[in-house]
């Protein structure tokens, strides 16, 4: 089983929760947990360890959010067409075609690079790579929403958005 999978299980995304996460508010205040993991983790300047506790609750709220906000039944907005496409992604990666499938590999490979970026950034309280990275990682995770979206909609038949 793979890591994405492994995670998904871990954090108990059954179908409900899958359908609850594809609510756009969860997509959207889950990148707004980035800045504010970036603030929580830049704060050890000033609180010390008591940056733990901001943390911390960056934590438990992406935690939750996958299963605190009503489901949608029916993916009609980009951001749920794009959660209902990760799922399908992980529960069966032969409905990948080479092409999104080589984009996907193209979309980590950025989100690594930020991630490194985003790292040393906040290792070393530096704000260039901070920003720059986690601008990559947003970037990439759109881009990959946007992807996921459209293997949504080519496995269910759709060719275009409505």
């Amino acid at each position: 089983m793979n890591v994405p999978k492994r995670y998904a299980r871990a954090v108990g995304m059954t179908d409900e929760a899958w359908k609850r996460h594809a609510n756009p508010w969860s997509v959207w205040t889950r990148f707004a947990a980035i800045p504010l993991m970036i603030g929580a983790i830049w704060s050890r300047e000033w609180l010390g360890w008591w940056a733990l506790v901001p943390v911390a609750l960056v934590v438990v709220w992406l935690a939750l959010n996958p299963h605190v906000f009503p489901p949608i039944e029916r993916p009609e907005s980009w951001t749920a067409r794009g959660i209902y496409g990760e799922k399908m992604w992980l529960r069966d990666r032969s409905l990948i075609s080479d092409d999104h499938r080589n984009v996907q590999r193209l979309l980590i490979g950025v989100g690594s690079a930020g991630f490194a970026l985003l790292g040393w950034g906040l290792v070393a309280l530096e704000p260039w790579p901070t920003v720059f990275g986690a601008t990559l990682i947003t970037l990439g995770q759109l881009w990959r929403i946007d992807r996921l979206g459209l293997l949504y909609l080519e496995s269910t038949g759709h060719t275009t958005t409505s």
